[in-house]
């Protein structure tokens, strides 16, 4: 049985169907674990992780830096202002039954600080948010992927 013939593949929409079968490689996305003055991290919730806690994030443009899609997928989803953005760990994600589609991810996450804690959501990508002391955020529902990030986080402070 190949990937295209498996059960779980075989079940996804008439486009996912389309999508996989024409993608040969994992799909390269950012993360932001962002952090305020005070050392809180902001935390939300996305129906793509089924209402799970979560980090802003997502996809890299063609031609985009890293650290470009960090400050852009920041803004687009939370509308905060980020610097003092670096690389805190590469995670993979293959299949995940946590997000809601079949999908093979590379995960590049970033810490960085928030310039103010205005948060004004996207609502499309993520419907709740909490800033939170990072140990008291691991009693959340987090994704594996978040809760590892929160943990290398508090490896590093």
């Amino acid at each position: 049985m190949n990937e295209l013939s498996h059960p779980t593949f075989l079940s996804l929409c008439p486009y996912d169907e389309w999508f996989m079968s024409r993608r040969r490689y994992p799909v390269p996305t950012v993360g932001a674990l962002i952090l305020d003055r005070e050392g809180r991290v902001l935390l939300t919730t996305s129906h793509k992780w089924r209402g799970n806690y979560c980090v802003p994030g997502g996809h890299v443009e063609l031609g985009e830096a890293l650290e470009d899609a960090v400050v852009r997928e920041v803004r687009e989803e939370t509308g905060l202002e980020v610097e003092e953005v670096e690389l805190l760990m590469v995670q993979e994600a293959i299949f995940s039954p946590e997000f809601h589609k079949r999908r093979h991810f590379i995960f590049l996450d970033y810490r960085c600080r928030a310039l103010s804690t205005d948060v004004t959501l996207d609502r499309a990508e993520l419907q709740k948010h909490a800033w939170l002391n990072p140990k008291e955020a691991l009693s959340l529902n987090l994704e594996p992927f978040t809760r590892r990030l929160i943990l290398r986080h508090l490896e590093t402070v």
